[in-house]
């Protein structure tokens, strides 16, 4: 599979993330590229991830597909081929959709993201340490870092252009988009969590904390969109290694992450762009944790046609 940092195709490409290419097919479908660009510490590293961005879109075409009869969804079709079929200006752009592309449907989004917490990590941890709180709202005295979190709590953020999201409280959710709208949203995100907890539990993986994003179609349905529960937008972690009081080992890109931090510490990054050259190891490092997330989700290889 060849690797791709940014993508050419003949349609009008409309936004460009840290990872997606986002395309207009057309006044109800969009296409989704997730090229191999990979982000730490919201920099953009010049070096690609080998087969990242068809590790995102085809775990998130799985989990669609598992999904499907419990929310309504933006995917149309994931398979290049199909894609093809049904957009015939992209033939001859086989290479560039195979694996890593995603037909959709098109839908304002919601400027939120709905993170739900299963487990004390991350950012929570940090707030709840020094204040035992998390958005401000208090939590339970005597929790640990990694803390099984029972119920789940359901944490929305803002959605930053650049830089960190913010956590915000639920009231502060109202506020932005009514109260109707926002039990709609943290009840499909608690559907859907409860749901892909307990698919990955039976594999072995713990999917600690997540973020959603929904958007609206134009026939008024609340659509999942984007990517779901994918090394990216989730913490997975092993379940046999599971240790509270402890950071977790994860199916991500935390050999990157702790190289960065190494870099740092030495005083060979300032953490700004433009990042230091990644060496060849963790770039190898990095696509194997993906591909392991892959492997350990689905039952099967990732393979890409």
């Amino acid at each position: 599979m060849v690797l791709m940092t940014t993508s050419d195709l003949p349609l009008r490409r409309i936004a460009r993330g840290k990872v997606r290419d986002v395309y207009e097919v057309d006044a109800d479908r969009l296409l989704l590229v997730a090229t191999d660009r990979v982000s730490a510490y919201d920099v953009v590293m010049a070096e690609p991830i080998p087969m990242k961005g068809a590790v995102l879109t085809q775990v998130s075409a799985w989990w669609f597909r598992q999904l499907g009869d419990r929310v309504k969804h933006h995917m149309i079709s994931a398979t290049a081929d199909e894609i093809i079929g049904a957009v015939p200006s992209l033939k001859g752009h086989r290479d560039a959709l195979a694996g890593r592309a995603m037909l959709c449907r098109r839908g304002t989004v919601f400027p939120i993201e709905c993170v739900i917490r299963g487990y004390l990590s991350g950012s929570a941890w940090r707030e709840y340490a020094a204040s035992r709180t998390l958005a401000g709202e208090k939590l339970p005295e005597g929790l640990e870092e990694s803390s099984r979190l029972d119920p789940p709590i359901f944490s929305p953020a803002t959605k930053a252009e650049s830089g960190h999201d913010e956590n915000i409280t639920v009231g502060r959710m109202r506020e932005v988009l009514g109260a109707e709208v926002t039990a709609e949203l943290e009840r499909l995100t608690r559907l859907v969590y409860t749901r892909g907890r307990d698919v990955a539990a039976a594999r072995g993986i713990i999917i600690a904390d997540t973020k959603f994003e929904f958007g609206r179609a134009p026939s008024g349905e609340i659509l999942l969109i984007d990517e779901v529960m994918t090394p990216d937008s989730s913490r997975f972690w092993p379940a046999d290694g599971y240790r509270p009081g402890r950071p977790q080992p994860s199916f991500d890109k935390q050999p990157l992450r702790d190289w960065l931090d190494v870099e740092r510490h030495a005083g060979r990054w300032n953490g700004d762009a433009p990042p230091p050259k990644l060496p060849a190891e963790v770039v190898d490092a990095t696509s194997k944790r993906y591909l392991e997330a892959y492997r350990r989700l689905t039952g099967t290889d990732l393979t890409v046609s």
